[in-house]
C-alpha cells in the first residue's frame, strides 16, 4: 500500500453563496444576499484529501493554529488522512471567496500564521520517515523555508520521490526532487525579467539547471504540462481528449495544481516514471476540474447562515435533473446504491451516513431483473416500485434512479457523484464502478455493517417462523389439515 505525506501550509476555503439584486440605501454599492456557506479545506490540507483518492494512506505533516478556524480545518481533513502538526505562530489564513452562480464578487483574506522555526518533533520525522512519496504543497506560508523540515525531505529523498509544487512567496524547490510542479506563470516568476517570452520547453530546461530537480512538469491548464527531465527528450502531456462536460459555466482551476501534485506523487511512489506520472496527473487534474474543482468538495457549514442554505427541491424526482442542479450551484452530491428489498436498520444507517457528506443523495437502486440476477428467483421481494416509493418517503433521500444492470457503474457516468457510498465490508479496490466515479472527480467511501442485519437473513428468518407456525397449526404442504 503505497503512503504519501504531504507537507506544506494549509490554509481554510470559504465560499459564501448568494445573488446581489438590489443596492444599499446607505451607499451606491450593491447588497449581497447570502444563500449558503460552504467550508473547504485549502493548501496542503487540499493536496492531502486528493491525495487520499489515489493511495490506501496518506498523512498530512502542517502548521495548525489552536483556533476555531484551525479546528475547523483539521476537523476536515481528519475524515480523510491523519494529521501530525506543526506550530503556527499566528491566526489561521482564511480566504472567504463571495461569489454568485455566474460571477465571482471578491475575496476576503483574512489570517496572518506562518510556520515556527521550532525543532522538529518525533511524529514529523516517523511521519516522513514512513513515506512511499512525499508532496510539498508550498503556499509561501514557511513551511518551505524551515530548514529542519527540509532537511528531513532531503534525506527520505534517496528512498521517496518528492514532487514540489512551489509557490512565488516560498522557498525554491529542493535539488533532492523528483519532479517540481510549477504553472507557466509560476515558472516565468521563477525565471526573472523576460522569462515570459520563453517558450514551456525552454523555461523548463532553465529551472532545471537553477532549481537542480530531476525534472520539471509546467501546467499549462487547457494546453496540459510541459515536461522536461534530465538525459530525456522533453515531452508535452495533453490533456485527454474524453469530452467532459463541465459542471458549471466557467471551470474553477482552485485546486487543480494539488490536484496534479498528488496524483504525480501517488504515480511515482507506485513505480511510475516520471512522463508517466505526469501523464496520469494531468488526466486526473483535467477530470477534477470538470467535475467542478475544488469548489465542488466543498461542505455546507449548516452552523453558518443555516436558515439560508437551500436544498435540492424534494419534488425532483427526476435524479439527472437532480444531478445537474446540485453541480450547477456547486454543491456536493453523494449516491448510494443495492436492492433496498426489505429497509431494515442497516439501510437505515448506510443512508443516514451517506447523506451526511453532501447537499444532496440519489440512490441507485437495482431494477426487479438485477436483483434476481445478483440474488435468485425468489428476490426480490418488493418490487421496484415499491422500493423506490419507500426510499423517497425517508428524508434523507433526495431521488432515486432504477438501474437494470449488475453494476450501476453506466448510471454513475451520467450522474459524476462527488461521493459514492458503498454499504458492507467492501474495500473501495474491490468495487467495479470505483474506477468510474474517481475518473469523474469523486471519492470512494464505504460504510460498515451495522451488526447482523441484511434482506437475505430477514426473509430466512420469515420463512423459518412461517414453517414453524404452520407446523405448531397442524397444516399440511398445501395449507390443510391432513
Amino acid at each position: 500500500m503505497t503512503r504519501v505525506v504531504v507537507l506544506g501550509d494549509s490554509l481554510l476555503d470559504v465560499d459564501l453563496e448568494g445573488r446581489v439584486d438590489r443596492l444599499s440605501p446607505e451607499a451606491p454599492v450593491p447588497v449581497f444576499d447570502t444563500d449558503s456557506v460552504r467550508v473547504r479545506p485549502g493548501g496542503a490540507a487540499l493536496a492531502a484529501v486528493l491525495a487520499a483518492r489515489d493511495v490506501g494512506e496518506v498523512v498530512l505533516v502542517t502548521a495548525v493554529a489552536a483556533d476555531a478556524e484551525g479546528r475547523r480545518l483539521v476537523e476536515l481533513v481528519s475524515e480523510h488522512c491523519d494529521v501530525v502538526p506543526l506550530d503556527l505562530l499566528g491566526a489561521t489564513v482564511t480566504k472567504t471567496r463571495i461569489r454568485t452562480d455566474v460571477q465571482h464578487l471578491l475575496r476576503i483574506d483574512s489570517g496572518d500564521g506562518v510556520t515556527a522555526g521550532t525543532p522538529v518533533t518525533s511524529a514529523v520525522e516517523r511521519a516522513l520517515a514512513g513515506a512511499d512519496a512525499i508532496v510539498v504543497a508550498d503556499y509561501g506560508l514557511g513551511t518551505t523555508r524551515h530548514r529542519g523540515l527540509r532537511a528531513l525531505v532531503a534525506s527520505r529523498a534517496r528512498m521517496a520521490p518528492v514532487v514540489w509544487d512551489p509557490h512565488p512567496r516560498g522557498a525554491a524547490p529542493g535539488a533532492e526532487s523528483a519532479l517540481a510542479t510549477p504553472n507557466l506563470r509560476e515558472a516565468y516568476g521563477a525565471l526573472g525579467g523576460g522569462a515570459d517570452a520563453l517558450v514551456p520547453a525552454e523555461a523548463g530546461r532553465r529551472l532545471l539547471g537553477q532549481w537542480g530537480t530531476r525534472a520539471v512538469a509546467i501546467t499549462q491548464g487547457p494546453a496540459g504540462a510541459t515536461v522536461v527531465e534530465r538525459g530525456r527528450p522533453v515531452h508535452v502531456v495533453p490533456v485527454p481528449e474524453t469530452p467532459v462536460t463541465l459542471r458549471t459555466g466557467r471551470p474553477d482551476t482552485c485546486g487543480a495544481g494539488d490536484r496534479f501534485a498528488a496524483a504525480a506523487a501517488a504515480a511515482l511512489g507506485g513505480g511510475a516514471s516520471v512522463t508517466e506520472a505526469v501523464t496520469v496527473a494531468v488526466d486526473r487534474a483535467s477530470r477534477f476540474v470538470s467535475a467542478g474543482g475544488a469548489g465542488s468538495m466543498a461542505s455546507v457549514d449548516r452552523g453558518a447562515a443555516s436558515n439560508r442554505v437551500r436544498r435540492p427541491s424534494r419534488s425532483c424526482s427526476d435524479a439527472f435533473a437532480l444531478a445537474d442542479r446540485v453541480h450547477r450551484d456547486g454543491g456536493r452530491l453523494v449516491a448510494t446504491g443495492g436492492c433496498f428489498d426489505l429497509v431494515h436498520p442497516g439501510h437505515l444507517r448506510l443512508l443516514r451516513e451517506a447523506a451526511a457528506l453532501g447537499d444532496a443523495l440519489v440512490v441507485c437502486l437495482n431494477s426487479d431483473s438485477s436483483v434476481r440476477r445478483l440474488k435468485g428467483a425468489g428476490r426480490p421481494v418488493l418490487g421496484q416500485d415499491a422500493r423506490a416509493a419507500m426510499l423517497r418517503e425517508l428524508d434523507t433521500v433526495d431521488a432515486v434512479a432504477v438501474f437494470d444492470d449488475d453494476t450501476p457503474t453506466r448510471l454513475l457516468e451520467r450522474l459524476r457523484p462527488d461521493v459514492w457510498v458503498k454499504g458492507g465490508d467492501y474495500r473501495p479496490a474491490d468495487l467495479p464502478e470505483a474506477e468510474t466515479v474517481r475518473r469523474n472527480g469523486g471519492e470512494v467511501r464505504t460504510v460498515p455493517p451495522l451488526g447482523d442485519y441484511s434482506t437475505t437473513k430477514v426473509v430466512a428468518a420469515i420463512e423459518s417462523h412461517h414453517e414453524a407456525f404452520r407446523g405448531r397449526a397442524g397444516l399440511g404442504s398445501e395449507g390443510r389439515n391432513p
